[in-house]
């Protein structure tokens, strides 16, 4: 069964994508980092091109040739390279999550975003998924 990680208190939800992704990849995982839209895909992109700033982490959009042999891939549609771990960028709980080994929510500190977060949990916890949660605010202080 697919295990569920919440990471609330985000600042910035795409860096702490990044952050994930790039522990997720040094562990041996691959990534998709599934996102609502074009737009988000294409910042996060951007984002991963300078994350970390002393590295390179290697990743293309789940359309791309290369898509199967990447350990980070970004996609906005249902073309997944793989089924290790997602990592999910939305405000409801993808449709597809299940295919998934591991999935990760990203939650934001602001009350709106955390209303949605708290919903997805409730969604996860009433199907009986494991879960765990990891309070970032609290890792910062």
């Amino acid at each position: 069964m697919t295990r569920v990680d919440f990471y609330t208190g985000s600042e910035d939800k795409l860096r702490t994508a990044c952050q994930l992704s790039q522990k997720a990849m040094q562990s041996g995982m691959r990534v998709l980092l599934h996102v609502p839209d074009a737009e988000t895909a294409n910042r996060l992109d951007k984002l991963l091109w300078h994350y970390p700033p002393t590295a390179f982490m290697p990743h293309c959009h789940s359309g791309d040739a290369e898509a199967g042999d990447m350990p980070v891939v970004i996609a906005c549609d249902e073309n997944f390279p793989h089924s290790e771990l997602l990592i999910s960028l939305h405000d409801e709980c993808p449709t597809f999550f299940s295919r998934f080994e591991r999935v990760i929510e990203i939650v934001g500190h602001d009350a709106e975003d955390a209303a949605r977060g708290r919903n997805r949990f409730k969604f996860y916890r009433d199907r009986g998924y494991e879960l765990k949660h990891t309070d970032l605010a609290k890792l910062r202080a």
